[in-house]
């Protein structure tokens, strides 16, 4: 079996494991979820849960990772706990169930970039997205953006991976700092950045209950958390760095990312007097690509933002391939490039169904952000509070200066804080689940 690979550079590590963070998530869905939640008082719960919650349950990750120097399932095996990899192989599960959809969108920002080039979703935004978002053409660009994802990562950790994202996120930051420039020189700006910073506490305070799952769901989205992706990453880490220090850089650039979203998003949708939120999933591809439509220079400035976001998904694409090929690779004789093919191939045949009908998408997204990633995560804050806490300690401990009384406050935050939290805004999500599939059952009936 060939030597396992490790980061060339600890950049390397950070653009990469940014680069997992930095996706759809924050370009896509953050606006969509914000919109939907009432801007401002959404993202004050969002950026609570991102320090509280998404950087102690990354260190959790991280931790595994390093430790164990094996892919998320192997991981838990090699650190004396093989009845625990269940807890992996759902990571792994939900990474491949994700890319399957998320390949889907990343089929229709190719249809985008090239629409902006002719002009052709300028007229009827919404007529040029069910054109392209489902159907035959919805298959050919899932199939173009699945071949992409898979043939970096064939190239292996250094020369796929590694390479890719050392020059995607810096792509990525310049382009939408430059796009958030301009949103500032629209006539709607003003309004757009009061929803977006301006929080109305009394709406946060009657709808807590919808916001925080949604808010939880979003950050561990966005930080590729309860997928095993970090896991991943980490276990090919070196022991000399730091994993407070790699883990709050990571941190910090993602949520950059995702308020510069914001600053984009939001003065174009009040410059053309469309409701935040009102677009759903389609709120980039319909309501955004209709405002470029409107605006002066918007070929142009609508092609910049599509590549942004094909960058983005495709950053986070090769992540959650990147979890499953790490798996076979390192326990069974194959070569990166046929295992990554190979899985590549299933990917796309699985999520072809979503290709052909749009309907099923957000229900898959709801139940990722409102069940499955806390549920994840939560197995895995049990895992190291509680089963492996003096190999996680020693562990994170490693590398860092911060002393024995930030592991320790670190190690009872998993231990209590996070596995609270997150059991209580599982019972929200679920509730919320079951509320929706009993209005999608109603609207069936009424059919």
């Amino acid at each position: 079996m060939a030597e396992r690979e490790t980061w060339t550079t600890r950049v390397g590590f950070i653009f990469a494991a940014v680069g997992s963070a930095v996706g759809l998530g924050n370009i896509w869905s953050f606006p969509f979820q914000t919109g939907s939640n009432g801007g401002a008082a959404f993202l004050v719960v969002y950026l609570a849960i991102v320090f509280l919650f998404g950087f102690p349950a990354m260190l959790m990750e991280f931790v595994i990772g390093r430790r164990s120097k094996q892919n998320p399932i192997s991981a838990f095996r090699e650190l004396g706990f093989g009845n625990w990899s269940f807890a992996g192989a759902l990571g792994v599960i939900g990474s491949v169930v994700t890319l399957a959809f998320y390949s889907v969108i990343g089929g229709w920002v190719l249809s985008y970039i090239a629409g902006s080039a002719t002009g052709a979703y300028f007229g009827e935004a919404g007529t040029f997205f069910e054109s392209v978002s489902a159907g035959p053409l919805a298959v050919g660009t899932h199939a173009v953006f699945m071949a992409v994802t898979v043939a970096i990562v064939a190239f292996g950790v250094q020369s796929g991976i590694e390479r890719a994202t050392k020059v995607m996120i810096p792509a990525i930051l310049v382009l939408l700092l430059g796009l958030a420039v301009w949103g500032f020189t629209l006539d709607g700006a003003a309004a757009g950045y009061e929803y977006y910073l301006s929080p109305d506490f009394q709406y946060l305070s009657e709808n807590i209950a919808t916001i925080v799952p949604s808010a939880v769901g979003q950050a561990f989205f966005t930080l590729s958390l309860g997928f095993s992706v970090m896991i991943a990453y980490a276990s090919y880490l070196g022991r000399d760095d730091s994993l407070p220090a790699d883990g709050g850089a990571i941190v910090v650039i993602n949520t950059l990312v995702a308020l510069l979203a914001g600053f984009v998003v939001f003065p174009v949708l009040f410059a053309i007097g469309v409701e935040p939120g009102s677009g759903g999933v389609g709120t980039a591809f319909v309501s955004l690509a209709g405002a470029f439509g409107q605006l002066p220079g918007g070929a142009l400035l609508g092609a910049a933002f599509f590549f942004v976001l094909l960058l983005a998904a495709l950053s986070s694409a090769i992540s959650l391939l990147e979890t499953p090929t790490s798996y076979v690779v390192d326990n069974y004789d194959y070569s990166r490039r046929t295992v990554a093919t190979g899985l590549g191939a299933a990917i796309f045949a699985l999520g072809v169904p979503t290709a052909l009908d749009t309907g099923t998408l957000g229900w898959y997204n709801d139940v990722v952000f409102s069940f499955l990633l806390p549920f994840v995560v939560l197995l895995f804050a049990l895992f190291v509070g509680w089963v492996a806490f003096d190999s996680a300690s020693e562990e994170l401990g490693m590398g860092t200066s911060l002393g024995g009384g930030f592991v320790t406050l670190w190690l009872w935050w998993v231990r209590v804080v996070i596995p609270v939290g997150i059991g209580l805004t599982l019972v929200l999500g679920i509730q919320d689940l079951l509320i929706k599939a009993q209005i999608l059952e109603s609207a069936v009936i009424l059919a």
